[in-house]
């Protein structure tokens, strides 16, 4: 048999059951403080869901992006091209007589001459021989002429006399008259044979700087050797630009223009002095020369770049980061109705220090979009803002 064992405290309590109430107090706390907090959170959630400002709202998906307006800006014209050095007036030399060996070249290439500076000698012992012959013969004729004179004078004493006739003075004086003639004629052809033996002496036409020498001595030379020497006449030089047909409209001679040198960080300034008067049907480009002064860096047949100023012109100048390209051409974005963003196709100009010439496509007075144009999209919806100065 069973028996059941039940303490009671002798306040008449139960210690178990005391428990489990206190036990089910709890949890009710715990339930009810979950139920507020939940109801907090709820309040909060619809006090802040619709508030201006908020993240996710429609305000916030609209970007701010950087516009500027450009107005017009007075540039400075410029044109770039490249060209080629050579002599502004070079000088072809050669041999002028009939030529022969080359004893000596006194020269190199690089050196400055002054006009009739002989520049090589060809051997003329040939001609030497040719003169003192010559020179001879004219002593023969002026012996003769001296014995033609002589007898004349005795004739014009004799006539008178009656012991020679009038006819025989006048064939005396003929006489002496060709004996004259036949000095003269003889000097004369000495001062050929003196003349062409100067010409054996290669000297140089003008001052200037030589460029090349195409002779040594020991070589046989003629007038069909070609060019022996070449000079740069006073050492002036020039580049020869190629520009097309709307640059060659753009600038005329007297121009200022600045050349830089393959090879060298070194700016020569110098003019335009010619502009071709004809345009190449293939190319399409004419050839302006720019004379420049002598110096060291500018070598005949070495390339080079040039600026030339065309004048000045007025209009909107735009950062390198505003101006966008594609298949189409070049173009930029500008702000229009709405604050709704618009493509606008333009015309790029020089590139200058203050940005890019835009000779096309703007008036100044547009908002154009400064920079990011490439994550935009025509049509879209943007927040000009203005960049601080």
């Amino acid at each position: 048999m069973n028996f059941e064992t039940t303490y009671v405290s002798p306040g008449g309590s139960n210690p178990l059951l005391d428990e489990e109430a206190d036990r089910s107090s709890r949890w009710r706390w715990i339930i009810g403080a979950l139920a507020v907090l939940a109801v907090l959170v709820g309040i909060w959630f619809l006090n802040h869901r619709a508030e201006p400002g908020a993240e996710g709202s429609e305000k916030d998906q609209v970007p701010n992006v950087t516009v500027i307006a450009p107005g017009r800006t007075t540039v400075e014209g410029k044109i770039n091209a490249n060209g080629t050095l050579a002599a502004r007036r070079e000088l072809p030399v050669g041999v002028a007589g009939e030529g022969g060996q080359v004893l000596s070249v006194l020269v190199e290439a690089g050196q400055w001459v002054r006009a009739g500076q002989v520049l090589a000698v060809i051997d003329r012992s040939v001609q030497a021989q040719q003169q003192n012959s010559q020179a001879a013969q004219i002593q023969v004729a002026r012996s003769n002429a001296e014995l033609a004179e002589a007898n004349y004078q005795r004739a014009l004493q004799l006539v008178s006399k009656g012991f020679i006739s009038k006819a025989e003075v006048d064939r005396l004086r003929a006489t002496r008259d060709a004996a004259n003639a036949q000095v003269r004629v003889a000097s004369a052809q000495l001062g050929v044979l003196q003349a062409q033996s100067r010409r054996l002496k290669i000297v140089a036409p003008a001052s200037g700087l030589i460029l090349e020498r195409r002779v040594d001595p020991g070589q046989i030379v003629s007038g069909g050797s070609g060019i022996l020497f070449r000079i740069a006449k006073d050492g002036e030089m020039e580049l020869k630009a190629q520009l097309g047909e709307l640059d060659l409209a753009a600038i005329a001679p007297g121009v200022s223009a600045e050349v830089v040198p393959v090879g060298s960080e070194k700016v020569f300034i110098g003019q335009v002095w010619q502009i071709a008067p004809v345009i190449d049907p293939t190319s399409r480009q004419g050839t302006a020369r720019i004379a420049l002064a002598y110096a060291p860096e500018l070598r005949p047949g070495g390339f080079a770049s040039v600026t030339i100023k065309a004048g000045t012109t007025v209009a909107p100048v735009l950062p390198e980061s505003a101006i966008l390209s594609d298949a189409k051409g070049s173009f930029v974005y500008i702000v229009g109705k709405d604050n709704k963003v618009e493509r606008r196709v333009i015309k790029q100009g020089a590139i200058t220090p203050q940005g890019i010439v835009i000779v096309e496509g703007l008036n100044g007075t547009e908002r154009v979009v400064m920079r990011a144009g490439g994550f935009l999209q025509p049509g879209e919806t943007i927040k000009p803002v203005t960049p601080k100065p």
